[in-house]
């Protein structure tokens, strides 16, 4: 008896996995995101990226910290993996969506550091142009209503204080159920 297994075709959404590293970069009860105009509202993103082939975790954060907050993650204190969030959202364009995995670390900095850090992000597009995004730093309890991505809003904004414990690292999964592509 031979057991046959259904396989997806290539081109089919989520059969990908991509990982993306993130930080939520505190200095107090502030948190620095990145802000971006795009269809008349601003959308917030988590400084970070796509973990690149062959590369470790950790490098990512950095590399990804340093790139856009020019943030060098040796000045910070923390580090700790504080959410993960698992998106499966079919987004627009001919490439098949991935389903992408999403690890928010914590990092803690001084107002010091702060003062040397970007204000501006450069988000390079399949073209070689720029997507400018400001960096803004907001207190983490007004999240809960930004338009943030991933979203963890509500999550941040429910925190007693920046260094709180979280109960559980897995935040609810984005799909196309709770979650429109902006």
């Amino acid at each position: 008896m031979t057991a046959t297994t259904q396989q997806q075709p290539p081109d089919a959404p989520f059969t990908r996995i991509r990982i993306r590293t993130a930080a939520l970069v505190f200095c107090g009860d502030e948190v620095a995101l990145i802000r971006r105009d795009r269809s008349g509202t601003p959308l917030y993103v988590l400084p970070g990226g796509n973990v690149e082939d062959g590369e470790d975790l950790i490098a990512a954060l950095r590399r990804e910290l340093a790139e856009e907050l020019a943030l060098d993650a040796g000045l910070a204190e923390g580090g700790d993996l504080m959410w993960v969030v698992d998106q499966r959202v079919t987004r627009p364009g001919p490439t098949p969506s991935p389903r992408k995995l999403h690890l928010v670390y914590r990092l803690h900095i001084t107002p010091e550091v702060r003062a040397t850090l970007a204000r501006q992000e450069f988000d390079e597009l399949p073209d070689g142009s720029h997507d400018i995004g400001s960096v803004e730093w907001i207190d983490h309890r007004a999240t809960a209503e930004l338009s943030i991505f991933p979203p963890v809003g509500p999550a941040l904004a429910a925190l007693p204080a920046p260094r709180s414990a979280v109960a559980d690292v897995a935040l609810a999964a984005v799909t196309d159920d709770n979650y429109t592509w902006v």
